[in-house]
């Protein structure tokens, strides 16, 4: 028989850490680790409208630093755990990447609207849901200690999708929407 899926004991609006504290389901950092799992799976959706092997595969790869974060966050800070951690190669290959998109892509002179394609939408919807993680890891850090490299690399991960989206939309050949203001 298969294991089940449900406990039953967060029925009463609490949840377990790895270490064994209960949380209720509100808690900062329940949030933060939630919002970084939304993440998660927003970029596995963005994925499906993302035909180029290379690109498939480094968002797999950042899916893949968002658990580690995931288990980092989710993990009861009083006790002394092993977590997978971030290590600054994981910042760097960031960079690496919006550096490389940015060098084919024109150089941005207006504020852009989200959309045009469905995969420029879905970056950048994991753009906004990226700031969301991030800020819920900057607030979870005034109460609690939280590896500094997870909010670099959030903060970081949110340029990377601003960039992908953008550089989905010229290997489209689908034209910026420029936010024009009301005069």
């Amino acid at each position: 028989m298969a294991t089940k899926i449900y406990t039953r004991t967060g029925d009463d609006g609490s949840t377990g850490l790895f270490g064994g504290t209960r949380l209720p389901k509100h808690h900062i950092r329940i949030e933060a680790y939630g919002t970084v799992d939304e993440l998660n799976s927003v970029i596995g959706w963005l994925m499906s409208f993302v035909a180029d092997a290379f690109t498939s595969e480094f968002l797999q790869m950042i899916q893949s630093r968002l658990f580690t974060i995931g288990s980092n966050l989710a993990s009861d800070p009083e006790k002394e755990m092993i977590t997978p951690d971030l290590v600054d190669e994981d910042i760097k290959s960031l960079e690496e990447s919006i550096d490389t998109m940015q060098g084919v892509l024109p150089v941005l002179k207006h504020f852009i609207l989200p959309g045009g394609s469905s995969s420029v939408s879905a970056a950048h919807l994991a753009r906004t849901i990226c700031r969301r993680a991030e800020r819920r890891c900057v607030a979870l850090a005034f109460e609690s200690e939280v590896d500094p490299k997870i909010i670099l690399y959030l903060n970081r991960l949110s340029d990377y999708f601003f960039v992908l989206a953008r550089w989905l939309g010229h290997a489209e050949g689908v034209e910026e929407i420029k936010w024009i203001p009301r005069k």
